[in-house]
């Protein structure tokens, strides 16, 4: 290993593994140690791909003294299953989104990161996108001034195909279905850029993919803490396919991403940096929306560089699990909200299942 860089492994090497190993393997700060998957033939290509040694088993990958931070990249109802050996065999770790699919099993990784003093980040790698930065950046200055309404749309497509790569991706409780599989990069963005939301009505439909018994289309108004309101729509049934768009409204602003791209970015005090931040992202990152590989690694590798940092510096990594989990507790809302037809109060019970 390089003396400059830090050591990473993977564990799973499906779908996602492409844009982590990308990431990790063009960092200037990290490394790719070691990969496991149970798969032998997935763990070949992507050790061919990304470089690194192929650890024979999980806990062979833990036992390596190369390795400092773990990329947990299993279905998403066995992070914590993963995550928690890692943490307390003195791994720092990086989980993908969404955290977990219950909200207790959320609390137990936060609970191992802090009793073994180790960090643990959350991919939710949007929030790095330098439009959303630029936002983020304007709501914490006060130039929309009173918060008024925030909106994602993400308007996708995936072929049925899709929803059989693995058996995982078919199974609403192992964390598959448009809401908190595809959407939760942008419920996370509401709640990052808007703050926390008390009430959630949501309903949710099968538009394109009768073969799966899961939602490719959701409809949500979220009612936020601070007044402001708010509305997801999502699907993966509308070819072919169009870049996710974020809009935030308030008193004194209005912006408007689509993509990585700033469609608008109007306030009552304009600045002169203002003409720089409307050329943010013209053509430069895909952004999923025509098919599961349709993105860059670039976010990626931003999250994997802020973990580096973040140990270097011993602070909190950029995209906490403690913050995330209120973003998983939206996304479980709206599914509780769509199966009883009513509105849903946050918080919820941490034992909670859908």
């Amino acid at each position: 290993m390089s003396d400059t860089k830090m050591g990473f492994g993977i564990v799973g090497c499906g779908l996602v593994s492409q844009f982590h190993g990308a990431a990790i393997m063009n960092s200037q700060k990290a490394e790719l140690i070691a990969a496991t998957d149970p798969n032998a033939e997935r763990l070949e290509e992507f050790i061919a791909k990304y470089g690194g040694e192929k650890a024979e088993s999980f806990e062979a990958l833990l036992a390596d003294e190369r390795i400092e931070v773990v990329n947990i990249l299993t279905p998403n109802a066995m992070h914590a299953d993963f995550a928690i050996p890692a943490l307390r065999a003195g791994k720092h770790v990086i989980v993908e989104k969404p955290p977990e699919m219950k909200l207790s099993k959320t609390d137990d990784m936060i609970a191992a990161a802090e009793e073994n003093n180790r960090k643990l980040a959350i991919s939710l790698q949007v929030r790095f996108r330098e439009s959303i930065r630029a936002i983020k950046g304007a709501i914490e200055q006060g130039r929309f001034g009173k918060l008024l309404e925030g909106d994602a749309y993400m308007k996708w497509f995936r072929p049925s195909d899709y929803y059989h790569m693995d058996d995982w991706r078919s199974k609403r409780e192992q964390g598959a279905g448009v809401t908190i599989q595809h959407a939760f990069h942008y419920i996370d963005l509401l709640h990052h850029l808007m703050g926390p939301v008390k009430v959630v009505d949501a309903r949710m439909t099968n538009l394109m993919h009768p073969d799966v018994a899961l939602e490719d289309t959701l409809k949500a108004f979220l009612y936020f803490e601070n007044g402001a309101e708010g509305l997801v729509e999502a699907s993966t049934a509308l070819w072919p396919g169009r870049p996710p768009r974020i809009e935030v409204n308030g008193a004194d602003g209005t912006a408007v991403t689509e993509g990585e791209i700033v469609l608008a970015w109007d306030f009552r005090d304009e600045r002169p940096e203002d003409e720089h931040v409307r050329q943010i992202g013209r053509g430069s990152v895909a952004a999923g929306g025509t098919g599961a590989a349709d993105l860059s690694y670039e976010e990626h590798m931003w999250l994997v560089d802020d973990m580096v940092d973040a140990i270097a510096e011993d602070r909190d990594p950029y995209i906490t699990a403690k913050n995330a989990r209120h973003s998983l507790e939206i996304a479980l809302a709206m599914y509780l909200s769509a199966d009883a037809g009513e509105p849903v109060e946050l918080p919820l019970p941490a034992d909670v299942s859908i």
